[in-house]
């Protein structure tokens, strides 16, 4: 098995993409928003993949607009949650939640690495997978729901965050040292490509970030969200290193899963706050 965090030979590239081409590369990859991908190499997924939470933070906005209009025309706080919890799923086409999918599924599978790359590969969609999407999505829909009840700038700033989030994880899968599962694909494309230490960095400006967007509504919902989001970070880390461990490594998939998964815990912690 790969040594899956400290291997060497998974540094980052030494050449650096510009900004505006790591923007194209965060939303022509992650998103199906117009952006026209100017660069694909490592360089550019380097740059890139640390403008992955910048990606969230557009596809949260959006995400805002219809379940916020309908609670303002009357609505319950469900329907606007459901809306909410579909609107990141079109933006993406669906691949974080077939990545979430196909990773339960190769998760459940108890088959060898390369078995169970093959399984996460194939288009249907298994018994394991099926149920982690159906309890993944009421999860996300209650807890938002939960949210909205209490006021729609509650609802509309815990969709944004977790939004954020979700892609934060990404970054943080992407830093150096976390190999690729295959030779190919987004996985192999963006492994590795982080520095340790800019990832921490915009990892921890996340955090302060959340924090003082939610300051207005006073100081323990500040709190609220810097915890909301470190902890949909542990969940999404533990969620990594087991997948390392059980594939040797990381895929396209896999990085869907893990926003996935943030974005639950996001949303699971603000409701609970």
């Amino acid at each position: 098995m790969k040594d899956s965090f400290d291997d060497p030979l998974l540094t980052p590239p030494p050449e650096r993409a510009s900004f505006l081409d790591g923007v194209r590369f965060a939303f022509g990859t992650l998103t199906v928003l117009p952006a026209r991908i100017t660069r694909w190499d490592r360089p550019a997924a380097r740059t890139g993949m640390a403008c992955a939470p910048l990606a969230g933070l557009v596809v949260g906005l959006l995400a805002t607009v219809p379940g916020v209009l309908l609670l303002v025309l009357g609505g319950g706080p469900l329907l606007a949650a459901a809306v909410t919890v579909a609107v990141p799923a079109a933006l993406t086409r669906g691949l974080h939640l077939d990545g979430l999918a196909d990773t339960a599924d190769g998760l459940g599978s108890a088959k060898p690495a390369e078995d169970a790359l093959r399984i996460m590969k194939q288009s249907d969609i298994g018994p394991f997978g099926v149920v982690t999407l159906v309890i993944m999505m009421l999860v996300q829909v209650a807890a938002l729901s939960d949210v909205y009840a209490d006021s729609w700038i509650r609802g509309a700033l815990a969709a944004v965050t977790a939004a954020v989030t979700a892609r934060l994880a990404m970054t943080l899968a992407s830093r150096q040292g976390v190999p690729p599962a295959r030779p190919e694909g987004l996985g192999a494309a963006v492994a590795g490509v982080v520095p340790r230490a800019a990832a921490a960095a915009i990892a921890a400006l996340t955090v302060v970030l959340a924090a003082a967007a939610a300051l207005p509504l006073g100081l323990p919902e500040a709190a609220l969200h810097a915890a909301a989001v470190l902890a949909a970070l542990l969940a999404a880390e533990l969620l990594l290193r087991r997948c390392v461990r059980r594939f040797d490594g990381v895929t396209g998939d896999v990085f869907g899963a893990l926003a996935e998964v943030a974005a639950t815990t996001a949303l699971i912690v603000l409701a609970l706050g």
